[in-house]
């Protein structure tokens, strides 16, 4: 099946307007890889339509995931996953199987013996959400040699342990690392510049739930930014948190970046853990 984009629109919302099919099944297609656009694979609901762009529907397509996290975005270019808790990006001196890395891989050669996977990004082990990978290393290049200029939106949720004075604000410091892998702030302006904004979606007795944004991207920023202000991470017991839940309660939930395969900005979401929203309501 096949259909010429006649106005700009977003992907789903254009396949639900032109098939005459269930929402329910335009969503499978979706889901299971079955739907091209300009011969690129895309998974993404909000992947952006030009007018004058062509979609191809595989409705014969049996492929299924199967990765044992969420892909949220896939084309022949691009691959994006929903990282979970306690997994390495990459491989280390201790570890090197069992990692986000080596498990994409594995997904990429099982579609394609001779297909490739780069990493773009990373998020710290027990810090779940949003990675980019690059199935070519032309898109690799042209992601990481620009980052800091591509990336737009850095968005996460956190809960963090007490309350933060004000509703909303911006944390400023410099981090230097020791010897052991620990980051902390220093005294004076003689480390990485880290920028931190936060503000307060929901409070309980206990705990804050808020939206962070970051500004710069330097190891445990986050996670030392709260920690300084004696209102860690829940779960962050790297940073002195203390208390027994089962993972870091930080979260990597938006991605905006500039994609050069398509020469347009794309938003990259997922939805905030059900844990989260468990924790909040204790």
């Amino acid at each position: 099946m096949k259909l010429v984009v006649n106005k700009d629109s977003e992907l789903l919302e254009y396949l639900y307007e032109h098939l005459d099919m269930p929402k329910k099944r335009v969503k499978q297609y979706l889901v299971h890889g079955a739907v091209y656009v300009n011969e690129d694979r895309v998974t993404q609901y909000n992947y952006p339509l030009v007018a004058g762009m062509k979609i191809m529907i595989d409705t014969n397509s049996k492929n299924s995931r199967n990765l044992p996290f969420s892909i949220i975005f896939e084309d022949d270019h691009l691959l994006v996953v929903n990282k979970p808790s306690g997994l390495l990006t990459i491989a280390t001196e201790k570890e090197k199987e069992r990692t986000l890395y080596h498990i994409v891989r594995d997904y990429v050669v099982s579609k394609n013996p001779h297909g490739r996977i780069f990493i773009v990004h990373r998020l710290d082990k027990d810090t779940s959400g949003i990675v980019l990978f690059a199935k070519d290393e032309k898109t690799k290049n042209q992601l990481q040699e620009n980052w800091n200029d591509y990336v737009s939106l850095r968005e996460y949720t956190a809960i963090v342990c007490g309350h933060p004075k004000e509703e909303s604000g911006q944390i400023v410091q410099y981090l230097k690392e020791t010897k052991t892998n620990l980051v902390y702030v220093s005294p004076r302006e003689d480390g990485k510049k880290a920028i931190t904004n936060y503000s307060v979606l929901k409070t309980n007795d206990k705990y804050s739930m808020l939206k962070v944004t970051i500004e710069t991207g330097r190891k445990n920023q986050i996670r030392v930014a709260f920690a300084s202000k004696k209102m860690p991470i829940l779960g962050d017991k790297k940073y002195g948190e203390k208390s027994k839940v089962n993972r870091l309660y930080l979260h990597a939930n938006r991605l905006k970046i500039y994609y050069p395969v398509i020469k347009k900005d794309i938003l990259f979401e997922t939805s905030i853990p059900t844990e989260f929203k468990k924790m909040m309501q204790s």
